[in-house]
């Protein structure tokens, strides 16, 4: 029971020490009236037991805008570039943010804000 315990510490220490994604930059572009974001990470990928899963594009109030889902673990590819076509802003927004997450962390705690031009 005490080594079950132990394990489970070291796992959840693991999950809570590991470093976020970090975005490395952001361009967004207009497109249509909809946006186009490619968006750099940088991550400590080790594999399927750790990687950086997706980002996100937000309002300044948090609310979700557009969602990239990232597949795989980028091992090899760092940084890496991924990009969402379509993303509606909303009349009047001028400043949205962009949040990275991986699969043991979540959500990233920084939200790079991006002004549109």
């Amino acid at each position: 029971m005490f080594i079950r315990f132990i394990l489970a510490l070291l796992v959840t220490s693991t999950a809570v020490l590991a470093d976020p994604p970090k975005i490395e930059s952001v361009t967004a572009r207009p497109s249509g009236g909809y946006w186009t974001f490619d968006v750099t990470l940088k991550h400590a990928d080790t594999g399927w037991d750790h990687y950086a899963d997706a980002w996100r594009v937000v309002d300044l109030e948090g609310n979700e805008l557009g969602l990239r889902n990232l597949a795989h673990p980028h091992v090899n590819e760092q940084p890496f570039t991924r990009s969402l076509s379509g993303v509606e802003i909303p009349a009047g927004i001028r400043e949205v943010g962009v949040q990275a997450r991986d699969n043991l962390s979540g959500w990233s705690s920084e939200i790079k804000r991006v002004t549109l031009r």
